[in-house]
Parts: C-alpha cells; sequence; structure tokens
C-alpha cells in the first residue's frame, strides 16, 4: 500500500484508499487470539502543506479471541481511527525544530503498511471478557462459573497466617 508523495502532496482534492491487509503474520504469538480477519483500511490522503500529506481513515477488522476469564470464544470488532502526518524532507538534527507528531520520510514512495500494523498492533485489546459480569473459572477445579457452580472452597488464606486460623476454635 504505497503512494506518491509529490502527487499526494499536490493534489486538489483528497486522494481515496480501500484496501485490505492481512494481519494474522502479526498475532502468531498470540495465545488468546485464535484468528483474525483481514484489515480493512479506508484512508484518505490530503495535502497538508507544501512538503507535508496527511493521512486519515479508519481500520476495521474481527478477531476471534479466548474470554480472559472463563475462556469461551468470542468475536470482537476492531475499529482505529487511523491520522498520520508525512513530512518529506531529512529529520532535523535539532530536536526544538522537530514535528513530534510527523514522520519524516526522504523516499517519493511511502509505505502505510507498517505504520498500519502498528497502529492495529497498539489498538489490540488487552483483555477481552464475554460479558461484563463473567465469573470466570474456579481456581480449584476448572468448572466454567458461568455455566454452574461447583461447591469447591475458594477461600484463600495467606500462608503467612495460615497458622492462626484454628487459634479461635
Amino acid at each position: 500500500m504505497h503512494f506518491q508523495f509529490r502527487k499526494a502532496a499536490s493534489a486538489e482534492g483528497p486522494t481515496k484508499f480501500h484496501e485490505s491487509l492481512d494481519v494474522s503474520d502479526l498475532i502468531k504469538g498470540r495465545k488468546d487470539i485464535a484468528s483474525v480477519s483481514p484489515l480493512a483500511a479506508d484512508l484518505q490522503l490530503y495535502a497538508a502543506g507544501e512538503d507535508m500529506v496527511d493521512v486519515r481513515g479508519t481500520l476495521k477488522a474481527e478477531l476471534n479471541v479466548a474470554c480472559s476469564r472463563c475462556l469461551t470464544p468470542v468475536s470482537r470488532a476492531v475499529d482505529i481511527d487511523f491520522k498520520e502526518r508525512f513530512i518529506h524532507e531529512q529529520e532535523p538534527e535539532q530536536e526544538e525544530d522537530m514535528d513530534d507528531n510527523a514522520i519524516y520520510v526522504v523516499d517519493e514512495s511511502v509505505d502505510l503498511v507498517p505504520y498500519l500494523e502498528e497502529s492495529f498492533m497498539l489498538n489490540l485489546p488487552f483483555a477481552v471478557v464475554c460479558k461484563d459480569d463473567c465469573k470466570g473459572l474456579c481456581p480449584a477445579c476448572g468448572t466454567n462459573l458461568n455455566e454452574h457452580e461447583c461447591g469447591c472452597d475458594t477461600t484463600a488464606v495467606d500462608p503467612r497466617l495460615a497458622a492462626l486460623k484454628d487459634f479461635f476454635k
């Protein structure tokens, strides 16, 4: 997913991109994510000055993940607002001259894929739950407590105070 910098910077109106990107390689190490749909990118490129291009739009994907409490499969949509500014020049050597919200590029052809992948990875949900009041699994026997109670004694006693448990009996 490339764009020509000079062409986008001199365009009268926005240039539109509607493409999909396979991001399944990015989640290979994640055990909580079973699968992901291709990342749908709906982007618009705007000329923002002489040597500046703003890229704005949305990124959407569908995740199949396991609930972090009870391990039930859950489907979640990921909607990301994408916004980046690209400046066509060398990165300034002085920090005070640098725009912290911009990406400096020197090539005429700019590849958006690394920036889209980074935005996708930063916006993945940290811990997905199937419902807000999910009870999770029993720590003793592993029963899904959303389906039925197991009757296990789950009172946790601090091992440092275990000797005092029978003190008042």
